[in-house]
Order: C-alpha cells, then structure tokens, then sequence
C-alpha cells in the first residue's frame, strides 16, 4: 500500500429500525432555532415529517423550514436557503431526504456567513472555508441511498446559466456531525430513483478503485463492497421491501463515500465528470446519467489499466481465467457488469436521457478532466466516449 495520508471522520451514525432515536440524543447539543431542509414532500407523504417533527418538539426546537430542494439542487436555491438560514438565525440545518438533500445543506452551512458569492468561491475557484468562517453544523436523517453525503464533505451544486454541475469536497469541519439511516425510510422511494441511487454507489466504488498499481487494502474492500451491492441489488428490484438487501445497500452506500476507500489511491473521478457535464445540461438524474456513459468509458480505459480490470472481472464477477488472455477476461468483466446494469433497470444510453449529437460540444466543454485515472482524457477522447454512449 503506496502513499502516507492521515484519516479520520467525525460523522456519528445512527443504523437500523430505532435509529430515529439517535436525534433525541444529539439535538440537544446545539441551539433552539432549527432549520429543516427537505424536498419535494414526499417525507410528508410518507410520515417521515411528522416523526422528525415530534423529536424536534420534544427536544423544545424552533423549526424553520427549507422544503423544494431539487435532484439537482442549483445555485438560485443555494442562495434561497442562505436567506432562509439568516433569517432564522439558525442554530443547526437538519437534512431530511437523499444526498441532494444532503449535499444543499452542507453549501447552506457553509454560506451563510460566506463573505463572498459561494458559488464562485467554492464551486469556481475551489477555496476552502474561511478560518473565520462560522458553519453551522448539520445533521441528516437519510431517505435516499446512493451519494454518501451522509458522512463525508463533498456538496454538489448546479449553475444552469453556466451549463456546469460542480461537486467540492470540503474538509472534515463540514462533515454532517451525525446521520440517521433507517433503511425503512427508503422502502417508498420510486423504483427509477432507487435504481439510481444503487449505481451511484456503485460508480463511487469504481472510480476509487480504478487507480494505481500496487497491492491496496482499499482495493480488498471495493471488492466486498462491490460484490455485496451487485447480490442486494438484485434482491431489490425484486423486492424493494427486503429488509436485509435495503439494509445492506444503505451500509455499502455509507462505506463507499466516507473516504476510507480512497486512503492509498490516486482516484479517478472521470465518469463522475462526464456523467455531472450531461446533468448540467439535461438536468437527468444523477445516477441515469453515470450508468450511461460507464461502458463507453471503462471499454476506451481498459487497456491502459488492463490489469486491474482482469482483477475487477476475476474478483468481483467470477469469471473464469483459465486459458483466456488478459484483454479476454477484462471484456468479460465488463460484459457481465453491462448485462448486471441492464437487469436491474439502469438508462445505458444517453438519448434516453434526451441527449442529442448537437449537445455533445457543449457538454464535453462542461466536463472536468481529472488526473488520477489510467489515462487522462483528451477532449476529443470525451467526444469519443459521449457519442459511443448515445
């Protein structure tokens, strides 16, 4: 295992049928005026609201709320929730919902008492927060699986005028300071977002793991990682009330972006910058969006991690190596992976997602290029695997 890093992350987590519970022990940590973000309504549908509502009465909160948060939460509703948040003088964010939800009030925390536009401090020029800069802690009582948001600093943020979709990753400091995961609370989510959200998780795995060459714990992990979302996730499309295959799904969800499975790892992160390109400009579901792009994408690396890849089939899709060649059993990697995204219901193709050849300019100049893979793309490489991906 190559490399020296420091690890460490603060997020306390709340698992399983009672973990409501856990708010009535950490609320009363921080201040009486609360603001409880959510999205469209659906935790008032489904009685969400009104459980979290009862601990926040009995633990004597003042409530404010921030409802309508987006799948793709945008800059114009990030500076909403900042003038929300001011107004209440808000003592704490509570974040009931997915890792929209999620991501939206980690930028609100850190905003509020931001002296400068947010978006173009954090989002355009990557800074860090201010010394000086006081966030206000969050919490999350998870209804979505798939970002990770829920134990880690990352936030995503869409600019619909400027056709981007930018996620930062902050420090340790903007880590929720607790999550609650009742794998019950994500028995009503529709099937599409579901589905969604287990190759997120799966995606997550992959870009840390397709990177660097040497033998990495990590790498053992992502692999049991990997092969227990690949068996739930089938359980769960059949039965999206299962409550060991949701359960196990929210767990690997939570592991796959804290990360613990980046320590020693360069990363890649590409077709997260491709895949966030086509949502700034389609506004698809995040998730839809890396599925889609995925096999064009891993198909144009493979021969530049290729052994790695013979690792992924081998280790994580059983295929046999006995008497085939390295590029042989790496294709059968990836075609078991294919036949696995189909099965369970995943978009494969970008036109499905109402991407047409004419936007494919427009997105490439959208799309990232990181450094961290096995190769880095050019932008005529971007345009390749955009257009293998309609």
């Amino acid at each position: 295992m190559l490399g020296d890093f420091s690890y460490c992350n603060p997020t306390k987590l709340y698992f399983g049928k009672n973990a409501l519970e856990g708010l009535k022990e950490e609320l009363p940590k921080y201040g009486k005026n609360v603001l409880l973000v959510y999205g469209g309504g659906s935790i008032k549908k489904n009685g969400i609201y009104d459980k979290v509502m009862v601990v926040l009465r009995e633990c004597g909160k003042t409530v404010y709320e921030d409802g309508g948060v987006m799948p793709n939460p945008t800059v114009e509703k990030l500076y909403e929730g900042v003038q929300r948040a001011r107004d209440a003088k808000a003592d704490f964010i509570l974040a009931v919902g997915g890792g929209s939800v999620c991501d939206y009030s980690k930028a609100v925390s850190i905003s509020v008492n931001c002296k400068e536009d947010p978006w173009e401090k954090y989002y355009i020029r990557f800074e860090d927060v201010d010394p000086d800069c006081k966030i206000i802690p969050v919490g999350c009582v998870l209804t979505m699986v798939g970002t990770g948001s829920e134990m880690n600093g990352g936030s995503v943020i869409t600019n619909h005028k400027q056709k981007l979709k930018i996620g930062h990753v902050f420090g340790e400091n903007v880590f929720p300071k607790f999550s609650v995961l009742d794998p019950e609370f994500t028995f009503t989510l529709p099937r599409y977002q579901m589905v969604a959200g287990f190759y997120d998780i799966m995606s997550h795995i992959l870009e840390q793991y397709f990177s660097g060459e040497d033998d990495n714990t990590s790498d053992y992990i992502s692999e049991g990682l990997l092969r227990s979302l690949i068996h739930s996730a089938e359980i769960a499309v059949k039965n999206p009330s299962d409550y060991e295959a949701r359960s196990n799904i929210m767990w690997t969800a939570t592991w796959a972006l804290n990360t613990l499975i980046a320590k020693g790892k360069s990363t890649d992160w590409e077709v997260h910058m491709i895949g966030q390109a086509v949502g700034a400009h389609t506004d698809a579901t995040h998730g839809m969006t890396l599925s889609a792009v995925s096999m064009a994408y891993y198909r144009a690396i493979m021969p530049y991690g290729l052994k790695k890849f013979v690792r992924y089939a081998v280790n994580v899709w059983d295929v046999n190596p006995v008497g085939k060649t390295d590029e042989t059993i790496a294709q059968e990697g990836l075609a078991a992976m294919e036949s696995w995204m189909r099965r369970i219901g995943l978009v494969m193709n970008l036109s499905d997602l109402g991407v047409k050849e004419d936007m494919i300019d427009g997105i490439v100049k959208s799309t990232l290029i990181m450094q961290g893979g096995y190769k880095v793309l050019t932008e005529d490489d971007v345009r390749a695997i955009l257009k293998a991906s309609l």
